[in-house]
């Protein structure tokens, strides 16, 4: 942009070139036209030597050049002859003294210049007698234009009122209408002038609290602040998981590789085994540590009432534990096992065992209390009635041609689970007769779940609703991951475990699917529920050796137990405590 000036204290020259000639024109400027966005306008003529001979202008971001000869840095890039002896122009280095130089010009403050509308310059510019009278140093001259008394302002209250110059801010502000409560951002709408302003300061409700408003804005910020950083320790602890994680898998199918082999090298399976065993045992408690952690990040505050931890182990079974009921009158607990023993534990005081039950012939898979009866099925495809006052067998009933997977009651009958049926006993005395079989189930029915009026059966990738009272199939849930191995009902929710690992959530009233659970590895092989009137936990069993605490507010597992050496197959709560039994011949109890 060229600036031209017409009186004789303020005057911006241009140079013009030639290669004979070099004569001052009666203009200069800093910048090239197509590059300069603001006035210049020189207060004294700049001398020849400090105009390039390619530009005619004052130098900008001067250069020497292999000819020796000095030009504005674009100037040299863009142009392929030097003006003086036609040399190539390649740039050197800076020249800092002639930038040093024209730093040291004086130039009037672009406030107090104006356009001139002249003809063929629609970017010339001359002195505004009305504008800033300063003339400044170009090196310094953003200093002083960012603080210039002329300098044109917004006023901070009102976008619309009009414009300002710096000095006369001060005293607008004084005058304006539009000035706003220093509290606005709080909700308080005055918008008035300096005296309503200081008058309502008097009453306004926010004055009272602004030093408890700023500490809570401080907090808030401080708060903002340890959130990123949670955010972050939580993606780092993510990431730590999922290699661990991987790392866990990879040892499992070492395992699994190494059974396949057992015939063969049985002594170094078993040093394999058990060196294997306590690599997963340490990152089994570093996995704990690291879910109590990446838990205390995902819930925010840490409750330490919240989180369960294991407070005993029932040891005495032979074979694994499949099944697991507890009577509450008489804080008992039934296990049922391969070994094909119902084993009686004392929960209340000893955690050791009362009795051993003896009568089946094949494994314990059910077991189901109604008033003071204990049900048990067996893979003998029998029904044994056992008299819990005296834990003795009162009668014996062969109940389906195939094992008896599941046993629920409800409404004083007996519903047992086999393969594609379902069998309803009426519950008279020590007897069961059977009223109704259920039919058209498609599989395996190895999950029931009786809940008010209803009961829910699942069988391969299929749950079926039933009418407790008229025993008619009023709904069918489809699921995915194959047969459905557990089901757990809460006052919201639907919750079923399947074989390929994962967890589906319906809504009870509406019946549509609301989410579908991952992190399990395994077979999720039983389901249980603790509620109170805060929230809602369902625990999942699984496969992979592992419990998993997932909250159906949010729907998101807040804890991995991790004790059970084996497939965890059994679940059982009471009191607030949960049970688990696993492929391990153990039960483990888990309270907060």
């Amino acid at each position: 942009m060229t600036s031209s000036y017409p009186s004789d204290s303020a005057i911006s020259v241009r140079s013009l070139h030639s290669e004979s000639n070099m004569s001052l024109r009666s203009t200069f400027s800093l910048h090239e036209e197509e590059e300069d966005t603001e006035p210049q306008v020189f207060a004294e003529q700049p001398s020849v030597k400090l105009c390039c001979q390619l530009c005619c202008n004052v130098f900008k971001d001067p250069v020497i050049t292999t000819c020796g000869h000095t030009f504005c840095r674009r100037c040299a890039l863009t142009s392929d002859k030097c003006p003086v002896d036609a040399a190539k122009l390649t740039v050197v280095v800076n020249n800092i003294a002639v930038a040093e130089q024209i730093g040291e010009l004086f130039i009037h403050c672009k406030y107090g210049c104006r356009a001139v509308g002249m003809a063929g310059k629609p970017g010339a510019y001359e002195v505004d007698p009305l504008g800033c009278p300063f003339t400044i140093k170009l090196s310094t001259r953003k200093e002083h234009e960012a603080s210039c008394d002329y300098r044109p302002v917004r006023c901070p209250n009102n976008p619309s009122c009009p414009p300002l110059l710096t000095m006369n801010l001060e005293a607008h502000l004084k005058e304006c209408e539009h000035i706003k409560c220093p509290h606005s951002k709080y909700g308080c709408t005055f918008i008035g002038n300096q005296d309503t302003y200081e008058t309502h300061l008097e009453v306004c409700k926010f004055e009272g609290l602004k030093e408890f408003l700023q500490q809570t804005d401080d907090r808030f910020h401080e708060m903002q602040l340890t959130l990123a950083q949670k955010d972050q320790d939580i993606a780092f602890l993510r990431s730590m998981l999922g290699k661990l994680s991987e790392k866990l898998d990879q040892l499992e199918k070492n395992l699994e590789l190494k059974f396949d082999v057992l015939d063969e090298n049985q002594s170094k399976l078993s040093e394999d085994l058990m060196e294997f065993r306590r690599d997963a045992s340490m990152l089994n408690d570093e996995l704990s540590h690291i879910n109590a952690r990446l838990n205390m990040g995902i819930l925010g505050s840490y409750d330490p009432q919240q989180i369960f931890k294991c407070k005993g182990t029932f040891v005495g079974h032979q074979g694994p534990v499949w099944c697991l009921c507890v009577y509450s009158t008489g804080d008992l607990l039934f296990s049922g096992s391969s070994d094909k023993t119902i084993k009686v534990w004392d929960t209340c005081t000893t955690y050791k065992c009362q009795k051993t039950l003896e009568g089946h012939d094949g494994i314990v898979l059910a077991l189901c209390i109604q008033g003071n009866r204990l049900y048990s099925g067996s893979a003998d495809c029998t029904i044994i009635v056992w008299d819990i006052q005296t834990l003795q067998k009162v009668n014996t009933i062969r109940a389906h041609d195939n094992p008896v997977c599941t046993l629920v009651s409800s409404h004083n009958m007996l519903f047992s689970g086999s393969l594609k049926a379902i069998k309803v006993w009426d519950i008279v005395g020590t007897e069961l007769k059977l009223k109704k079989e259920l039919t058209g189930l498609n599989h395996w029915v190895r999950a029931l779940v009786a809940s008010q009026n209803h009961l829910y059966s699942g069988s391969y990738q299929t749950i079926k609703i039933w009418d407790i009272r008229s025993l008619e199939c009023v709904h069918v849930l489809q699921t995915s991951g194959g047969s459905v191995y557990s089901i757990a009902v809460t006052n919201h929710h639907i919750v079923c475990g399947t074989y390929e690992n994962l967890i589906h959530v319906w809504d009870i009233e509406s019946k549509e699917q609301v989410r579908t659970l991952t992190g399990h590895v395994g077979t999720v092989y039983a389901l249980a529920v603790i509620s109170t009137p805060d929230q809602t936990k369902v625990f999942s069993a699984s496969y992979d050796r592992s419990l998993r605490v997932w909250s159906m507010d949010n729907m998101i597992c807040t804890q991995t137990l991790l004790r059970h050496q084996g497939s965890v197959t059994a679940l059982a709560v009471s009191r607030g405590r949960l049970f688990s039994g696993a492929v391990d011949s153990t039960v483990k109890v888990w309270t907060c």
